[in-house]
């Protein structure tokens, strides 16, 4: 059961970093992360608390949804044409995180605000792609995917967490080894082999727009890249029957039938997207209890990182999925916290991919909402003494990271509910609601002040803002 406790002593072994400065007050010259050391530095932001998730592993316990979600998605893309990546080490360089997929220096994600830094040079990972080059250069199977704990500073609310799992996965093609080096017939043949099915599909768009979806014409041609795309859809509309069959199920036996969900066909759509790492590229979307929800994203690989990891003959596609996004709609787990729970009440309902079951909820604790406001310091003014409270520098993500150290998973959501910039002085003012609520016991008003208090003096002493 979580447990919040204050903190006072440095003998304790948790440190914990916002500006390379612990919040209790220790300092520490280097970390260390399953046996491996490294040395700290300016960038270092990442607190204790992240680092005693990474042995979690949600994705590798037996009968963890996140595990179920993964294994359930593994099934369709089955070994020897697959090959699965599960165990893959957290740490990576800002060369593998970054610069492997061409994220220009300025992009906002290699910010300290958005990524966690062990030093300058390294980082958690924040997403299952830090590997993509890798595994491409080493190529070896016809495809791939990768299911990986990525890390990410982030809101606070019952959808996003700062650990959380992504599962990619990749299909590539060699052009020197198909009969007659004719790419596009090969890739039709293999799409002959996958299982057909009858599921609702609408898609409306040509594989191909000059402007909202272009071609690599470059590299690729319109045939070859109509090819691509069946097989990739194909592939992942056989992934939402797998996944949402079992859905069906398990509502069936929740309680009886649910009619809105035994009446309705199983539909998907697939939408124009976006992604810095293919083209053409779409989401896939599910109709599912009347809303259509965004499954996942996909695309035809960028043929510019098969080169740079020294494939220049290949094509193929990539997608990527969030499992704990896909874990809550399957399981119907209403809030992100609950996967890092350890109460027996939440794992034991939870067994096998053969008997999906809905999560049933064994408790309802009373929420305790404290408000914060303060000003940010304008560039003339010395309010709060910090160097990083003003305006053009803050950033949502410092508050959250500050709230999320010391209330851990004490804290159900953050989120602004006023701002005011004054008309003569030109200081802007921000307002946070913070709902403490614990997943597994009632909190008294007692430790939500003690808890509350402390953020204050943190905001304070870390983003130097002044407290109204």
């Amino acid at each position: 059961m979580a447990r919040w406790k204050p903190i006072h002593d440095c003998d304790i072994k948790e440190h914990r970093y916002i500006e390379n400065v612990s919040l209790d007050g220790c300092s520490q010259s280097d970390l260390e992360i399953e046996g491996k050391t490294y040395q700290i530095d300016s960038w270092t932001n990442v607190p204790q608390s992240i680092l005693s998730l990474v042995p979690r592993r949600l994705h590798l316990q037996p009968s963890h949804p996140v595990s179920l979600t993964r294994r359930l998605i593994e099934s369709r893309f089955p070994s020897p044409t697959y090959q699965h990546y599960n165990d893959l080490f957290p740490v990576v360089t800002v060369a593998q995180n970054f610069d492997s997929l061409g994220f220009p220096a300025d992009h906002p994600g290699r910010n300290r605000s958005d990524t966690y830094y062990i030093n300058k040079d390294t980082v958690l990972r924040t997403h299952t792609s830090a590997h993509e080059a890798d595994i491409f250069r080493q190529n070896a199977s016809e495809g791939y995917t990768i299911s990986a704990d990525v890390y990410r500073r982030d809101a606070i609310d019952r959808s996003h967490y700062p650990v959380f799992h992504q599962m990619e996965g990749a299909r590539m093609w060699d052009r020197r080894k198909v009969p007659e080096g004719n790419i596009a017939k090969a890739i039709w043949d293999d799409l002959a082999k996958i299982p057909k099915h009858d599921l609702e599909v609408e898609d409306p768009n040509p594989t191909i727009h000059p402007e909202r979806n272009p071609l690599q014409a470059e590299h690729h041609s319109q045939e070859e890249v109509e090819a691509v795309a069946a097989h990739l859809k194909r592939s992942l509309e056989g992934v939402v029957v797998e996944l949402f069959s079992k859905a069906k199920q398990a509502a069936a036996a929740a309680k009886g039938p649910d009619p809105l969900i035994q009446e309705e066909p199983l539909r998907v759509r697939w939408v124009e997207a976006y992604f810095p790492f293919t083209s053409p590229s779409w989401e896939l979307e599910v109709f599912w209890q009347g809303d259509w929800l965004e499954i996942l994203g996909c695309g035809v690989t960028k043929q510019d990182l098969y080169i740079n990891a020294g494939i220049p003959n290949h094509i193929g596609w990539a997608f990527g999925v969030g499992l704990e996004r896909v874990a809550m709609l399957l399981f119907s787990i209403p809030d992100i916290r609950l996967f890092w729970s350890r109460d027996m009440r939440f794992l034991s309902q939870f067994t096998s991919v053969d008997k999906i079951n809905r999560f049933k909820s064994f408790s309802k604790h009373p929420a305790c909402y404290k408000d914060v406001a303060f000003w940010l310091r304008s560039s003339s003014s010395s309010a709060g003494g910090g160097l990083r409270s003003n305006a053009q520098d803050f950033h949502e993500n410092d508050v959250m990271e500050i709230v999320r150290i010391i209330g851990g998973d004490l804290v159900e959501d953050v989120r602004l509910v006023d701002e005011f910039q004054h008309p003569v002085s030109g200081r802007k003012s921000l307002c946070y609601r913070i709902n403490y609520r614990s997943l597994e016991r009632t909190l008294t008003n007692e430790e939500a002040n003690e808890m509350h208090e402390r953020v204050k003096g943190e905001l304070v002493n870390k983003l130097g803002v002044e407290l109204r």
